[in-house]
């Protein structure tokens, strides 16, 4: 069964399949113009992006129906209520001439009260988003249709769910296309004084406290649109190449590098703690700064009362000794933990076969080394998953938890892994381009107006191919550029060098490779030299390394020697070494850092704000 999504094809609107709401992406981005659904019917709901009040003014009577019958054609479409105001300045005259100067102030009065007063009118102009696309749709409501007062619809990030007409927008105003409402199927009313998107434009950095509102931003909303279309490009791109998609574990017994920084997973946390515990430590030490802290509430509430009451001065001098003796236990209890040091789990201290794994597990900082297994049965695979990363560098460039594409290509070396990253990368970079045309101009108006020139000159330049030594050696070139880093072969080129490299000499992508082995995982396939390994980074103007990639060693012998180099435990890596005893073949991949490709193409500077809940050191609010 094909999927039936929104579509606005000549005058036709369909809502989604699973809602009777049609999303605001098929009324404001139609083919035909948007004159092709005037005067449709349709369910439309959204956030409110801004708002206000119009008085209505009391519709007249035309003059030449003031003798007209009931039933005449110039009646038709006037209420009954909106004829009756009309009419009420000639009772007001009638009754003047009734009355007469003379008659008595409180007659009059008493007949003017029978007069019926016009209720008095408005119109709510809602600005709405939900979400589909940049552009917002104004609605009308009439006030008298409201189910709720104006002064619960009409703040900001306010919800709403109207049913109304599709009409055509005043020639002076910025919408060409309206809705209005005839019917309000549902309210979600904003505690304005809490709510922090009702502050005009809050800064990206401050966002970060909100990354569950945040969403409802207009830049946040785009991000994640394009986000979303890089996620879909990456699944065409491979599926289009025969790739299989495989799904990696996120908990592993083996580092996947040799060197990283590792989350560990266990579940004797709890009880390692209370083993490491000193002897004779009293209960009042057990005691929680937090429990501590919340009797100092109560105590200094109880304290209050009685000094409002000034009833038991007794009293209230044991209170406040209570009192000054809980503040010296707090003090107590933040010296202490301060002048702890941090506790860890240590392999020497925990049994790990009671462990929920029987053995010491992380959460896997990549899936190259499983995906090989699959690469070397079935072919060229792929696989796309958060990867994690205990390194507590505060970076822009880096955080805890990062998605991360991984491709592995059986039957294959160095160069078509590196031919196969340019590929992919070019892809993503054209298929932004060609499908978030909205979103792309939004971000060059707000945050980088280069960002889509930058992005065509990736797709169709080629790319220069150095080798590491290469690169050294134009790096040493420079003499009017003095790197922090002291730069001297066989050391990584920090971000520094690598951003001269793509954003100054080059001035385009350029991918480096041949690196020295001490500085690349122990699975690079070792090169004849038997100083570098057959690994390569792409570097990106702006961004820096956006892909990283070897051809992996497929020689048993070799292997083994490296793992013996790099200090690993060998029983971790037998289920590895095993795909090297039985049928061994040449394979090479590489990775692409998600979450930097979404910098790359938004123009972001912070990967904070490239992500949905981001987590970094420090930091995992919800």
């Amino acid at each position: 069964m094909e999927s039936r999504e929104p579509k606005a094809t000549g005058s036709t609107l369909t809502p989604s399949m699973y809602s009777n709401r049609v999303m605001l992406k098929t009324i404001l981005e139609s083919s035909d113009g948007e004159t092709g659904l005037l005067g449709k019917t349709v369910v439309v709901g959204g956030w409110v992006k801004s708002s206000k009040l119009v008085k209505n003014e009391p519709v007249p009577l035309p003059p030449e129906a003031a003798g007209a019958s009931p039933a005449s054609p110039e009646r038709k479409g006037l209420t009954c209520l909106e004829i009756l105001e009309s009419r009420i300045p000639c009772f007001r005259t009638i009754i003047r001439i009734l009355c007469g100067p003379a008659s008595s102030p409180s007659v009059r009065e008493k007949l003017e009260s029978l007069i019926p007063k016009p209720s008095p009118s408005s119109t709510l102009f809602l600005l709405i988003n939900d979400g589909s696309c940049i552009s917002t749709l104004q609605v009308g409501i009439d006030s008298t249709k409201a189910p709720m007062s104006a002064s619960q619809i009409l703040p900001t990030g306010t919800c709403i769910l109207a049913e109304g007409v599709l009409q055509k927008a005043l020639a002076n105003g910025k919408q060409t296309i309206v809705l209005k409402a005839e019917k309000i199927l549902h309210v979600g009313t904003v505690e304005q004084d809490k709510y922090p998107l009702s502050r005009k434009r809050l800064p990206l950095d401050s966002l970060r406290d909100y990354p569950h509102i945040r969403p409802r931003t207009t830049t946040v909303s785009s991000v994640t649109r394009i986000r979303s279309t890089l996620d879909f490009a990456t699944h065409t791109f491979f599926r289009n190449h025969g790739f299989l998609h495989v799904q990696m574990p996120i908990i592993t017994t083996t580092d996947a590098e040799g060197f990283s920084e590792k989350f560990q997973v266990t579940t004797l946390l709890g009880n390692t703690s209370k083993k490491e515990e000193p002897i004779g430590v009293s209960d009042a030490d057990s005691v929680s700064l937090e429990t501590v802290k919340a009797a100092i509430k109560e105590k200094s509430s109880v304290v209050e009362q009685l000094k409002r009451s000034n009833s038991n001065k007794e009293a209230l001098v044991v209170a406040l000794q209570d009192l000054r003796k809980t503040d010296e236990l707090v003090r107590q209890i933040e010296a202490r933990e301060k002048s702890k040091p941090a506790t860890a789990v240590k392999p020497d201290l925990v049994n790990f076969n009671e462990d929920f794994f029987g053995r010491q597990s992380y959460l896997t900082v990549s899936g190259r080394l499983h995906l090989e297994s699959y690469a070397c049965a079935i072919g060229h695979v792929y696989s796309f998953g958060p990867r994690f990363r205990a390194d507590k560098t505060v970076s822009p460039r880096h955080v805890a938890e990062m998605w991360t594409v991984e491709v592995e290509l059986a039957f294959s070396q160095l160069e078509e892994a590196m031919k196969c990253a340019e590929d992919y990368f070019k892809y993503l970079c054209r298929w932004i381009l060609d499908n978030c045309s909205e979103d792309m101009k939004f971000v060059s108006r707000r945050i980088d107006k280069n960002i889509t020139h930058r992005l065509e000159y990736m797709t169709t330049s080629s790319y220069d191919k150095i080798s590491y030594r290469e690169a050294v050696e134009i790096l040493r070139k420079v003499p009017d550029k003095a790197f922090e880093a002291q730069l001297q072969w066989g050391v990584p080129l920090t971000a520094e060098h690598l951003s001269y490299l793509a954003d100054d000499h080059y001035k385009r992508p350029v991918i480096v490779y041949d690196y020295p082995k001490a500085v690349k995982p122990f699975y690079a396939r070792l090169n004849d030299d038997g100083t570098t390994v057959a690994a390569f980074e792409m570097v990106v103007p702006k961004i820096g390394t956006v892909i990283t990639g070897s051809q992996n060693e497929e020689r048993f012998d070799m292997l083994s020697t490296r793992i013996k180099e790099f200090d690993l435990s060998r029983d971790q890596y037998e289920w590895y070494l095993d795909l090297r005893r039985h049928g061994t073949v040449k394979h090479s991949g590489f990775s692409l850092r998600f979450d930097l490709m979404v910098l790359l193409t938004t123009g972001l500077t912070d990967i904070r704000d490239a992500i949905p809940f981001p987590r970094s050191l420090g930091k995992a609010n919800n």
